[in-house]
């Protein structure tokens, strides 16, 4: 997984844009809705095709949001998008038709599976997510149930057999913290910028912020001091960090704003285009959107922060 992504040679930003997904031309969006629809009907499955998702005889709905942001990133173009489609679409129908993993696997299977995942409140039915925990401004943790070909994000009602919610999210904090870092680059510039960034195939990679403070130290060997840290977690795969010890916040601020926009923007699984300023497990935002960019907003509290780290590192 490349940490700056690099888009395939299409049409031109000139061309007409489709109205669901402006990253596809009008032309790019026809051919991928109509690889969706072979791809079904080869699952023997005919549908019928929406501007951002299809339905079946049956009335059920497949939304196409990650197929096709999956379809726009992959560097090998529209050559690869029917087999991308015919892939999805055969996990969908499996996933769909199977028996349900709640039904099939035992309690204690169950809670080994279990991951927490933040999510944005796009996501999110609050009727059925009822236990879902608000980590920042319209971002939200919910329970999920990591299966082989999926993962299945747990409603109230699904939750009610398997115990008590605090101890069903203790124990998915005690997975989360267990599982590998399976990549790491640093980024940093001679101007003093520097972050952290983890990242993989994990659905859960981006969530890990729920314990930054192992992460940090797995990749670092170091502690969070009480300055806290900066954070972003612009997409699933990606979690990126500058832990708070100088004024290199600063410079680090405004690249992680950056960093956390670019990646948020046509990607699967998109969590977040805001940095955050991480402080015992809160999250603040320090970001926010104007116009088609970001702008940095500080509170008293984050200003009084940069304000001492001014005056302990100047000269005196």
């Amino acid at each position: 997984m490349r940490l700056f992504r690099r888009g395939p040679r299409r049409d031109g930003r000139d061309a007409p844009r489709d109205p669901a997904f402006s990253f596809f031309s009008v032309d790019e969006a026809a051919l991928f809705r109509g690889q969706v629809r072979e791809a079904f009907a080869e699952h023997g499955l005919e549908v019928t095709l929406y501007a951002d998702s299809v339905t079946d005889s049956a009335g059920r709905r497949f939304g196409l949001g990650n197929l096709a942001a999956v379809c726009h990133n992959d560097e090998r173009g529209p050559r690869v998008w029917g087999d991308l489609a015919r892939r999805h679409a055969g996990m969908v129908l499996r996933t769909m038709d199977g028996p349900s993993a709640l039904d099939t696997l035992a309690p204690e299977q169950i809670r080994a599976q279990l991951y927490p995942r933040v999510i944005g409140e796009d996501g999110l039915d609050p009727q059925s997510f009822g236990y879902a925990r608000s980590v920042a401004p319209g971002l939200y943790e919910v329970l999920a149930l990591d299966l082989p070909e999926s993962v299945m994000m747990l409603t109230d009602e699904a939750l009610e057999p398997l115990g008590e919610i605090r101890r069903l999210r203790q124990r998915a904090l005690e997975n989360l913290r267990d599982l590998p870092v399976e990549g790491r680059e640093t980024v940093r510039d001679a101007d003093g910028r520097r972050f952290e960034v983890i990242l993989g195939d994990s659905f859960y990679t981006a969530s890990r912020v729920l314990a930054l403070e192992s992460v940090v130290h797995d990749v670092t060997g170091q502690r969070i001091p009480p300055e806290g840290a900066l954070v972003a977690m612009p997409f699933r795969h990606q979690l990126a960090f500058h832990v708070i010890r100088d004024t290199t916040v600063v410079p680090s601020l405004n690249a992680l704003a950056a960093f956390a926009a670019s990646g948020y923007e046509d990607t699967p699984g998109a969590i977040s285009p805001h940095v955050y300023w991480w402080r015992g497990g809160t999250l603040t935002q320090l970001s926010a959107r104007e116009g088609d960019g970001l702008r940095i907003v500080v509170g008293d509290d984050f200003h009084a922060l940069l304000e001492r780290l001014t005056a302990r590192d100047s000269p005196e």
